[in-house]
């Protein structure tokens, strides 16, 4: 039975309930329904729409332009998905965090233009929040995909310019299990004459064949744009733009020049809509923020949290430890649904880990620290050589709980990395008494 609906003067915890309940399914796969609801709301803009899409780096390079078009004077919404700590989290207007109130004003909006027509948490939600957008009168949109891309939600939005920050295994139930197929499901973000970037510096040749039958004006990295740097700066190349003496991005990561270049190299592709000065750039790069991207928490010891949480992200993790000072032991606080490449993440990560404490993630999808702690020791004996010293792996049935344990154990010169989903992130935060 269908629950009933919320007032409008209902809180917005209320309301997330009723979400939650609404659909059988957490994904449908599928824009007929919410097409259907669209066509219902005030959708029209005139803003700029910039749809970001990729498999790794959507959140970075979103946050990135927002910061610099922010900077360079625009009205800007910003929607990214999923949350850390509140749900509000993934609506910003003009920087600012959209409030509970705004939230359920729109929410009633989309109820009163669904006509029974059953509609998934994130449709909804995506629904309320370009009709939001719709009313702010911006002039740029900002939008994450939240899955793949040819059946996301975001893609009922006829995009200005799309970027498609990277292509790797992930969703596999949902998008495929070989690059190929997952980018020719992204690519759909792309459209017919418009501006279509690829940060990806190997893309598959799905997307490529797709973007040649559209006839979009694809932007690939190394070819059409590119970046270069030294320890105290770096420039990015376009197809006719330069822009030097550029300060490294508050984004820490070896990814983020790459997410950085797509980035501009959109922009430019935009000039002749959004004029961005040099200032603006320089500001952005560095005023740029993003929770649970290598991010490193004050104090001792050193707390890292990334939310990676398949193989590509893990391997960028691994790297970016690797770059940071000497600290003696590093501790992973590890918690990953079940649906992830666990063996293949714990394979990229093992080498920089000296004890795994396993957290148990709630839902459906989570694993229980008992599970995850039983797949990654028998990950680390597929690939540890048999002169290495054993690796300690604990469970711990919270991330709460996992945190407080390598708290004890570890020394103020050591660090401790959480990772392995947004669910891990999101716990860390809130056990250490902290927003995102």
């Amino acid at each position: 039975m269908t629950p009933a609906a919320p007032s409008n003067t209902a809180s917005l915890a209320d309301w997330l309930s009723y979400l939650e309940q609404l659909h059988p399914s957490a994904i449908d796969m599928g824009l007929e329904r919410v097409r259907e609801v669209a066509a219902r709301l005030p959708l029209e803009s005139t803003a700029v729409k910039i749809v970001v899409g990729g498999t790794n780096g959507k959140g970075s390079t979103c946050a990135m332009l927002e910061a610099i078009l922010l900077a360079a004077g625009y009205r800007v919404g910003l929607y990214t998905s999923p949350h850390l700590v509140n749900f509000n989290e993934r609506a910003r207007l003009n920087g600012e965090i959209v409030s509970d109130a705004e939230f359920v004003r729109y929410f009633s909006m989309v109820e009163a233009a669904r006509q029974g027509v059953s509609l998934t948490y994130f449709e909804y939600s995506t629904l309320a929040t370009l009709t939001m957008f719709a009313a702010a009168s911006i002039d740029v949109m900002v939008l994450e995909v939240g899955l793949g891309g040819r059946l996301d939600a975001v893609n009922i939005v006829d995009a200005d310019c799309s970027i498609i920050t990277s292509v790797d295994i992930d969703h596999v139930d949902w998008l495929g299990d070989t690059r190929e197929k997952i980018g020719f499901e992204k690519a759909h973000i792309y459209r017919n004459g418009r501006p279509a970037i690829c940060s990806d510096p190997s893309p598959p040749q799905s997307l490529l064949d797709y973007a040649k039958t559209i006839g979009c004006d694809l932007w690939l990295f190394g070819r059409d744009f590119n970046y270069s740097g030294d320890r105290q700066q770096w420039a990015f190349a376009g197809r006719q733009q330069r822009r030097n003496a550029l300060a490294y991005p508050a984004l820490r990561g070896a990814n983020q020049l790459l997410n950085a270049s797509g980035a501009l190299a959109a922009l430019e592709a935009l000039r002749e809509r959004l004029a961005v000065p040099q200032q603006a750039v320089r500001l952005g790069l560095l005023q740029a923020s993003l929770p649970g991207r290598f991010q490193i928490l004050p104090g001792q010891p050193t707390v890292i949290l990334d939310v990676a949480h398949n193989p590509h992200a893990a391997a960028v993790l691994e790297k970016n430890l690797g770059n940071m000072g000497f600290h003696p032991y590093t501790y992973a606080v590890f918690g990953m649904l079940s649906d992830k490449d666990i063996a293949a993440v714990v394979k990229h990560m093992a080498p920089r880990i000296d004890h795994w404490f396993c957290a148990g993630l709630p839902g459906t999808r989570g694993l229980t620290a008992e599970q995850l702690a039983a797949k990654v020791k028998e990950s680390i004996a597929g690939h540890q050589q048999t002169s290495e010293p054993e690796v300690a792996v604990s469970a711990c049935s919270s991330v709460a709980e996992a945190l407080a344990a390598a708290h004890k154990v570890s020394k103020p010169d050591d660090r401790i990395v959480v990772f392995g989903s947004f669910l891990t992130v999101a716990g860390a935060l809130q056990a250490s008494g902290r927003s995102a």
